[in-house]
């Protein structure tokens, strides 16, 4: 049994009324909406259309909210119904990145995910979606897509239908009939100010879609006059991710890269080194672990409710898996502090190459976190791995720089060169060359060409790259602070706009 809808836009007359129904039959709260009516015009005066689609979760058979839900908050029904717990969540607002369709918010009442649950409570007692029985010209068809003799199966058999981003591979089960491209896709619509409803600016609503025409605000290049243009749509929460993330990235780097280049340099018996690879690296890892999990506890709408990710864990998700391996990491470097304070050079040497494993563990993990957020085109990247370890040994290695300059160590020297030229490698790689998808090569070209694009070149480019590369040229800076500091100022700047330019292109 698989629980879908057909949504034909044929019929549409953009009366709302299914906006209106759910919100009453849910008690949803204003500003945020499960299910709304996107209005979107074509053509020029007087030959001018309005189109109108109806925005909802799609049920998706291969849901990405429920893999990256770190607590099983949102689970499939027996019936083929994406349902959700809000007892359950934590509010990490993963599921926001993982969908692609702009479905979930987070209640303001509840500080919890929330979206269409095809009305689950009503369907068990064998009664319709509130939105269906609302509905003036019954445009709006649910039932059984397993059963072949339900309505809904013979319409989406017989009948020509769309669906949003097929290309997603989630397999969505909201079908549409008659609804025109523009409705469904953003970058194919520009959004004019001052909507009903919609609480972006004009130049903010713009952005993505005029980025791919090359035209935007910095460019000074207006879009064509012709252009579809969305002049009814909700206000969304466009980056759930903010500070706290890009912060969390660049302390993790910091831990992981200090401890990782440690116990490499232990391992490999690299003279001179004990006290900095000692108490000093341990002590760097420690401390700056305690902020990666802090910022990660504050980010959470619900951070009282931390300990679900334990006590509850979803196995697919990689938050959860990302919450061991921090868990993991911090033990073998509070061993390793211990090891060093107490002169125990033999334990140090026994945990060298695993705590090197579990540097990396710590590193990478969220790569594959950021692989599940299958919104957000730009963070699926297959460099994002490798650009996730050369980032922390930059940032190990500044940071041991710092710490030893009163006492230089030449193999820091080396490694941070090394490490920074393969980080300028990796973004060249990265942003330059043509992507897998438009909404990756939007992203990437409001890096280098748009709305970011004098901080990256200013701050990520010369600042973090360039300038630490010169000092070190220079035989009498190689061990002064500039270098690193520097290089850690350009790798905060870069995770910063890598985490905006990832969620900066609207999913609906």
């Amino acid at each position: 049994m698989r629980y879908g809808f057909v949504l034909d836009q044929d019929k549409c007359i953009g009366c709302h009324a299914c906006t209106v129904a759910c919100k009453e039959e849910h008690n949803v709260p204003l500003g945020v909406f499960r299910t709304y009516v996107k209005y979107v015009e074509k053509g020029k005066f007087p030959d001018t259309q309005r189109k109108f689609a109806v925005i909802r979760c799609n049920q998706c058979d291969d849901a990405p909210c429920i893999t990256i839900c770190p607590t099983s908050a949102l689970f499939r029904r027996s019936n083929g119904i994406v349902d959700f717990d809000k007892d359950a969540c934590i509010g990490c607002k993963a599921c926001m990145q993982a969908c692609p369709y702009d479905a979930l918010y987070i209640d303001p009442a509840t500080q919890t995910a929330a979206k269409c649950n095809y009305c689950a409570h009503r369907v068990e007692k064998g009664m319709e979606p509130a939105c269906v029985i609302v509905c003036p010209e019954q445009a709006i068809i649910t039932g059984d897509l397993d059963n072949p003799a339900s309505r809904i199966s013979t319409m989406v058999a017989r009948e020509k239908m769309s669906v949003r981003k097929p290309e997603k591979g989630t397999r969505p089960k909201v079908h549409y009939k008659g609804a025109d491209p523009a409705t469904l896709s953003p970058s194919l619509s520009q959004v004019l100010g001052g909507q009903m409803w919609a609480a972006a600016t004009e130049k903010e609503a713009n952005f993505a879609a005029m980025q791919v025409m090359g035209r935007g605000p910095e460019s000074g290049v207006p879009p064509p006059m012709d252009m579809a243009r969305t002049v009814m749509d909700t206000a969304k929460e466009r980056a759930p991710w903010g500070w706290k993330v890009w912060a969390y990235l660049w302390t993790k780097s910091i831990a992981a890269g200090a401890m990782g280049i440690a116990g490499v340099a232990i391992g490999c018996g690299v003279p001179g080194t004990d006290r900095l690879m000692g108490p000093i690296a341990s002590g760097i890892a420690l401390l700056f672990t305690a902020l990666t999990c802090l910022l990660l506890v504050l980010d959470l709408k619900r951070p009282e409710r931390f300990y679900l990710i334990l006590t509850r864990p979803n196995w697919s998700s990689w938050l959860v898996w990302g919450t061991l391996a921090l868990m993991a990491f911090s033990g073998i470097c509070a061993l390793w502090f211990v090891a060093a304070l107490a002169g125990w050079t033999g334990l140090m040497k026994a945990l060298a190459w695993p705590a090197v494993l579990l540097s990396a563990g710590a590193a990478g993990y969220s790569a594959f976190l950021f692989r599940q957020a299958k919104g957000r085109d730009l963070w699926l990247s297959p460099l994002l791995l490798i650009q996730l370890l050369i980032a922390a040994v930059i940032a190990g290695a500044a940071s041991l720089m710092i710490a030893s300059v009163s006492k230089p160590q030449n193999f820091l020297f080396w490694t941070l060169g090394i490490a920074v030229t393969a980080h300028a490698v990796v973004l060249a790689a990265e942003l330059l060359p043509r992507h897998s998808s438009a909404d990756t090569a939007r992203s990437a070209k409001m890096i280098t060409r748009g709305a970011f694009a004098t901080d990256f070149w200013c701050s990520a480019v010369v600042l973090g790259i360039f300038m630490p590369l010169v000092f070190l040229l220079i035989p009498g800076n190689r061990h002064d602070w500039v270098p690193p500091l520097f290089a850690l100022l350009g790798l905060w700047s870069y995770e910063r706009i890598w985490i905006r330019a990832g969620q900066a292109v609207p999913l609906s």
